[in-house]
């Protein structure tokens, strides 16, 4: 058998696989598939994902939901202002053996699952906030010089109320750019809302029930990761990423007048494989430039800020994607 026909052979299946998660997620979280489709996109690509919205949309139960679909450890840490790196990461203490013996043990924190719920992230503080960075990009943690791996996969999903509201801290930009994509949690339309009412409101709920395996979710991140991506769609890529950046020669007018900085080539790297997650919960064989134009402000609007006066004039990071989008390609990016 051909490698072609190895991985359509491989494909398939998956995407039989991934329409089936799909069905059991939207059981509990209702009438929302972007969000869905963005958020099994993060775990496919091996990425984090982060999850802005309002309190009370949901964000937490559809974490707890994907925790079971895709058969993963899952932890849930509640990101408060006194909550401490160690209270993430673990500490080590002192212990004396039954023989007088005094030794270090490390006590492994929460962070040592295979799905990590960030619930309401930004309140706390930049200190702890960080903590996370590490494992977000290396899968390990070091604790007094000591390095422990986590169990792969291991990814985050991280909830976040809007910044206008009291009591948050900003993400560090470090921290944000190791978030593959930026996934809003909008209000629900009112059949949607209807249909949540009647779902939860009874004496019983639908659960959510395991369709794949740590192992299985493993697999399917390789398969991705061998799935074709035309040139054409790669230089539009490229196009897309540096044309957002304002200091690039590439840069149209209205990303000079109001980005303060720009996506770097991680954003690159997340556009290539997220493309390629689309593709695959869609059933196609290979990404195209629809994808990219799909993928592109999830990618790139948290790694993108406005400058102040852009801000002061009441400039929008999706709108101004949007219209490099268009620029680039003709298609206007989906928020």
């Amino acid at each position: 058998m051909t490698d072609d026909a190895e991985l359509v052979a491989e494909i398939e299946p998956l995407t039989d696989r991934l329409a089936a998660a799909k069905a059991s997620i939207t059981k509990r979280f209702i009438g929302q598939p972007r969000v869905v489709d963005l958020t099994l996109s993060a775990l496919l690509c091996g990425g984090h994902g982060l999850l802005i919205g309002l309190p009370g949309l949901g964000k937490t139960r559809l974490v707890d939901t994907l925790s079971t679909v895709m058969g993963l450890d899952g932890a849930r840490i509640q990101f408060t202002p006194d909550l401490m790196p160690a209270d993430i990461l673990g500490s080590e203490v002192l212990e004396t053996s039954a023989g007088g013996e005094r030794a270090f043990r490390f006590i492994k924190g929460p962070i040592f699952c295979q799905l990590l719920m960030a619930d309401e992230i930004n309140r706390a503080s930049p200190r702890t906030q960080s903590a996370l960075l590490q494992a977000m990009q290396e899968k390990s943690v070091t604790i007094a010089g000591q390095e422990h791996a986590l169990t792969p996969p291991f990814h985050v999903l991280a909830t976040q109320n809007p910044i206008e509201q009291e009591g948050t801290y900003p993400l560090p930009e470090a921290q944000l750019d190791r978030f593959l994509v930026q996934i809003d949690v909008p209000y629900p339309d009112r059949r949607t809302e209807h249909d949540i009412l009647i779902a939860t409101t009874g004496i019983a709920e639908d659960v959510a029930h395991p369709v794949f395996t740590a192992a299985e979710l493993i697999a399917a991140q390789n398969t991705l990761r061998r799935m074709p991506v035309g040139e054409a769609v790669v230089a539009l890529i490229l196009d897309l990423v540096r044309a957002c950046r304002p200091d690039s020669p590439e840069a149209p007018e209205t990303v000079r007048q109001n980005v303060a900085w720009g996506p770097g080539p991680r954003a690159a790297q997340a556009l290539m494989l997220t493309v390629r997650a689309q593709s695959l919960l869609e059933g196609r064989l290979a990404p195209s430039s629809e994808d990219v134009f799909a993928m592109a402000g999830p990618v790139l609007k948290h790694r993108m800020a406005l400058s102040f006066a852009a801000r002061a004039r009441g400039e929008m990071l999706d709108e101004i994607i949007a219209t490099v989008a268009q620029s680039v390609g003709g298609v206007e990016a989906a928020a």
